[in-house]
């Protein structure tokens, strides 16, 4: 490590913020690179978001196909389809073995720029870099949809990144807002113990049984490949925000529950309403509307957009050249907030980084 200019730090290769899918696949080829580098992440123990996963949460493609770069996800023992817990040890015997430098809890707060460093703000001091790698996925930016009279309704609220089981919602009328494959599963999962209503903007897009995430990355990979050499292919439909039949959407189909109806108007203080005049009451909304970028640590480098993105070309950034971002979707990568699609990203933003440095 050298000295910062303001001789107060001492200067790292790189920072990475964030220690779930993204950061430590990214650590992995940082490591080939003889950079000292270290992770800051501000949850309890490893996993990221994966340690605010649902219960019953599973992995939509098999464990081969679900690895981080280096070794394989071991074969899950309950099913095709490893479960959270499974996906948690991984994680932490993933650390245990490559022995990442992985400073936690640390919670960024900012970063700034002085001279030719980065000096990375937190809630346990200072850090300093010559790069900097963003690695904090979407996960603690829940969206929720703003609606007429969501206010006034005197039911709960929930969003899916909060949902951990069923059980409280037992004999309740619930409204699951959403048409991915965390709607499909906490649908579910919830409609077994409480009257359901899945609210989706488009008609639910089912793929056929024996397709998973594995199959879905496959056809990314090839629209990407065609992208970037100006081809056009005849890919089969699907993409990885269509809903794969786990076993636990497979049995919900089985029961008849998996009937959406498109989006209410408004919200009553008892229920939901459509333009139409039909109400329906409910007394709980479970948000299954997705995420946005967790970058609010950027903003002070002036780099993220209005729309809540940064300009990146592949995953580095444009207008501060030394800093990448990992894992943050199909703007950062193809399938890169995935695990069984991060490794690429990854893997170039680590090679982008040690070019830049040497250079």
């Amino acid at each position: 490590m050298t000295r910062s200019s303001s001789s107060t730090y001492p200067v790292l290769d790189v920072v990475v913020i964030g220690a779930g899918q993204a950061g430590l696949a990214t650590a992995y080829f940082l490591r080939r690179s003889n950079l000292a580098f270290v992770l800051l992440d501000d949850q309890p123990g490893p996993g990221g978001a994966w340690l605010h996963g649902w219960k019953s949460l599973r992995l939509f493609s098999p464990a081969n196909w679900s690895s981080l770069p280096g070794w394989p996800m071991p074969a899950s023992q309950s099913g095709v389809y490893p479960s959270r817990d499974e996906v948690l040890d991984y994680f932490r015997r993933y650390e245990e073995r490559y022995q990442f430098p992985v400073d936690r809890p640390v919670r960024v707060q900012h970063v700034t720029r002085e001279g030719e460093h980065f000096l990375i703000h937190t809630d346990r001091g200072v850090w300093a870099s010559r790069a900097l790698v963003s690695a904090t996925g979407n996960w603690s930016n829940p969206y929720i949809p703003c609606f007429p009279g969501a206010d006034h309704f005197k039911g709960s609220q929930q969003h899916s990144a909060f949902y951990e089981d069923a059980q409280p919602y037992r004999n309740q009328r619930v409204a699951i807002v959403g048409g991915g494959n965390s709607g499909a599963q906490i649908l579910a999962e919830v409609s077994k113990v409480a009257q359901t209503v899945w609210i989706t903007v488009e008609h639910p897009t089912f793929l056929p049984d024996d397709v998973d995430g594995r199959v879905l990355f496959e056809r990314a990979t090839q629209r990407w490949l065609a992208q970037k050499e100006g081809r056009t292919v005849d890919i089969p439909a699907g993409g990885l925000g269509e809903i794969v039949m786990v076993p636990p959407v497979r049995e919900a189909r089985e029961r008849g529950v998996l009937v959406a109806e498109r989006p209410f108007a408004r919200f009553t203080e008892t229920g939901i309403e459509w333009d139409d005049g039909r109400h329906k009451p409910v007394d709980a909304v479970i948000w299954c509307t997705g995420f946005r970028p967790a970058l609010q640590h950027l903003v002070s480098l002036k780099i993220v957009e209005p729309d809540g993105k940064v300009q990146v070309n592949d995953s580095q950034s444009v207008k501060e050249s030394g800093v990448w971002l990992v894992g943050y979707g199909d703007w950062t990568g193809p399938a890169s907030a995935t695990l069984v699609g991060v490794m690429r990203a990854a893997r170039g933003a680590a090679n982008q980084i040690a070019r830049y440095l040497a250079g």
